[in-house]
């Protein structure tokens, strides 16, 4: 069994046990952002079953339109190529056409206009068909098995050194893919969901993306290139996912020189703050070593303001799992030419914010 899901019943012992504590010392702490607000962890609930469920649907979901597996794997590969062409034809009409349109026949403007409609339609299809056929060729030719059967290092055997070996292996790529998944605003759509409470206690472990399948990630099956197996990986997997259940809690301060050397309740903290300094910061998993290598390390000082720089105001599970994918394609409609669109869907959430605004001011 999964240990993750094996684990479901610490789980909600160990918040029914959070829960009680904070009950019990409500006096003297008064209301904190630690409290349970039962809205808010139903949501959370919700959208760990909805984790839970995924890996069965999205593979009947996306499986036929695979590319060099599913049978419509071609047919969406040229619908992409056919949408890229036409958007791109459409915003060269729409680039000739004169800033002022009033010298323009009412047929030049309905060409025109109809030009800047192809484009807006164009552009998502283009993002959504060609992103769908990257992210599904990428995971299907990247799987554990088939890396095993092409590794290039001897079988490392079951011992406690190969899943120690495949703990820290999974750690590292671990911190490089939740780092992208702040940097990259198609990679922050998927992740985003894990930050929008503006609570923070165990159950916000549990409000974990359901939308993996739309990202390319550094696949953590290389470490069968290296002679690990794919079991014992998964092992690892599910060692680390453990580790950073326990860590989602404002009860555990500090932990002394444990603090050093791996990710605790404190570092964790800072990395769900939306403070100014806490941005994208603190992206370990057990060990906050690669933050203090990789310069994304901030201690915890201020006190921790949970949730988004502007935060959902809902408590939908489907609004929360799909708004900024929903956003990141309306800015792509909204976008004139292919560098912008591109740069809505690539670079940081914070350039795509900053420029959204810069748009709707001109």
């Amino acid at each position: 069994m999964d240990s993750t899901v094996g684990a479901i019943p610490a789980y909600f012992g160990t918040m029914g046990a959070e829960h009680m504590w904070l009950r019990a010392h409500a006096a003297e702490r008064g209301p904190t952002p630690a409290d349970y607000e039962p809205r808010d962890t139903a949501t959370s609930l919700a959208m760990g079953v909805g984790s839970l469920l995924a890996p069965f649907v999205v593979p009947k979901l996306f499986g036929p339109v695979t590319p060099g597996k599913g049978r419509y794997g071609k047919a969406l590969v040229a619908t992409a190529v056919a949408a890229v062409a036409a958007t791109t034809v459409a915003d060269l009409v729409t680039r000739r056409a004169p800033a002022d349109e009033t010298g323009l026949t009412r047929k030049q403007r309905r060409r025109v206009a109809a030009a800047r409609r192809v484009a807006s339609t164009g552009g998502v299809v283009a993002i959504v068909t060609g992103g769908v056929a990257i992210t599904t060729t990428l995971a299907s030719r990247a799987t554990a098995n088939r890396m095993w059967n092409r590794r290039i290092v001897r079988d490392l055997g079951r011992g406690p050194a190969a899943l120690a070996a495949a703990t820290l292996g999974w750690d590292f790529i671990y911190y490089w893919n939740h780092r992208f998944m702040h940097e990259s605003r198609y990679m922050w759509a998927i992740h985003v969901v894990h930050h929008s409470s503006e609570r923070y206690n165990l159950s916000t472990a549990l409000r974990q993306p359901v939308a993996d399948a739309l990202g390319t990630f550094v696949p953590y099956s290389l470490l069968a290139l290296l002679g690990l197996q794919p079991d014992l990986i998964a092992q690892a997997r599910g060692i680390n996912l453990l580790h950073q259940y326990w860590i989602h809690t404002d009860t555990i301060r500090q932990l002394g020189p444990f603090e050093k050397l791996f990710n605790t309740p404190s570092h964790h903290r800072v990395h769900h703050g939306s403070n100014q300094q806490y941005l994208d910061r603190n992206h370990g998993s057990i060990l906050i070593t690669w933050d203090r290598m990789f310069g994304t390390f901030e201690p915890e000082a201020e006190p921790v303001v949970y949730g988004l720089t502007k935060n959902l105001d809902t408590f939908n599970p489907a609004r929360v799992a799909g708004h900024e994918h929903f956003e990141m394609l309306r800015d792509v409609s909204r976008s004139g030419n292919w560098r912008e669109r591109l740069s809505f869907v690539f670079r940081g959430p914070g350039w795509a914010y900053r420029r959204r605004a810069e748009l709707t001011n001109a």
